[in-house]
């Protein structure tokens, strides 16, 4: 997620800071940027000049320091309470007066971290979603301690990264979230039972439903890890039985099948 939104921003003209925990992970994104650009060049989309700019404007860091002169910081890291409102903390001894730090949660209460801070007005949600290049929805979340100058300067950030923003309520799993992940979780409850095959599953909701792909391809591309920790976090908000994971995710995600991450999940990507 971290180089999607990496490449939104600069293809867009901004100068990035990719700044991961060390030097080896923070080069693996940035190949990972230049992947991408190098698979639009080979469709016609971008030119070897486009490419070049476009990776010109990306530096990597491991220091946190790094960012000290953004004028808005994004964070993209595990979705945990416990490793996210450090890191803000943390952020807000380091970036200047004024600037933005915002989270890319999908789930996770944001005002929780805007209080780690002496800077809760300008803290947010600026939710992309992945791939980050290739999904237009930027959900921008507003926190009861965020400022309107703050929501209207991020809402302008992702309008002029060619991204339709959608301005939400800080509520466990936003709009997409709060929808989707019922579904993910009944279609697993469905496999669990014995009503249909995966391959039935994710080819009816293709084939009934009009979706780009059934939902155990999308639990693999979004990470069983990632999808159990939304959906533990919106039964612990709301309560809803629906919000309760199937134990077959658990088991799952016990057994270190993630999805595409792992290279094996619902389905298998070693080939």
């Amino acid at each position: 997620m971290g180089s999607g939104i990496a490449e939104v921003a600069a293809a867009n003209g901004y100068e990035v800071v990719l700044r991961s925990r060390s030097q080896a992970t923070a080069d693996a994104m940035k190949g990972g940027l230049e992947k991408s650009l190098a698979r639009q060049v080979e469709k016609g989309r971008r030119t070897e000049e486009e490419k070049a700019e476009i990776l010109g404007r990306v530096t990597t860091a491991t220091e946190l320091s790094a960012l000290a002169d953004c004028d808005l910081v994004i964070e993209s890291v595990v979705e945990d309470l416990d490793v996210k409102v450090p890191l803000f903390t943390e952020l807000d001894a380091i970036v200047k007066e004024g600037a933005i730090i915002a989270t890319n949660t999908s789930t996770l209460p944001v005002v929780e971290m805007a209080v780690a801070t002496k800077r809760p007005d300008r803290v947010c949600g600026v939710h992309f979603f992945n791939p980050a290049p290739a999904m237009a929805l930027v959900e921008i979340v507003r926190p009861i301690t965020a400022s309107d100058e703050t929501i209207d300067e991020v809402t302008a950030f992702a309008a002029s990264c060619g991204k339709d923003p959608v301005e939400v309520k800080d509520q466990a799993g936003f709009i997409v979230n709060a929808l989707l992940f019922p579904y993910l979780n009944n279609a697993i409850r469905l496999l669990e039972s014995g009503v249909a095959s995966r391959d039935g599953i994710d080819t009816a909701m293709k084939g009934g439903c009009g979706f780009p792909m059934g939902p155990f391809a999308l639990l693999d591309l979004v990470g069983l890890d990632t999808s159990l920790a939304i959906l533990d976090a919106l039964h612990t908000e709301f309560k809803d039985p629906n919000y309760a994971a199937v134990p077959l995710l658990r088991r799952m995600v016990a057994a270190g099948r993630l999805g595409r991450k792992t290279k094996h999940g619902f389905y298998d990507y070693n080939k």
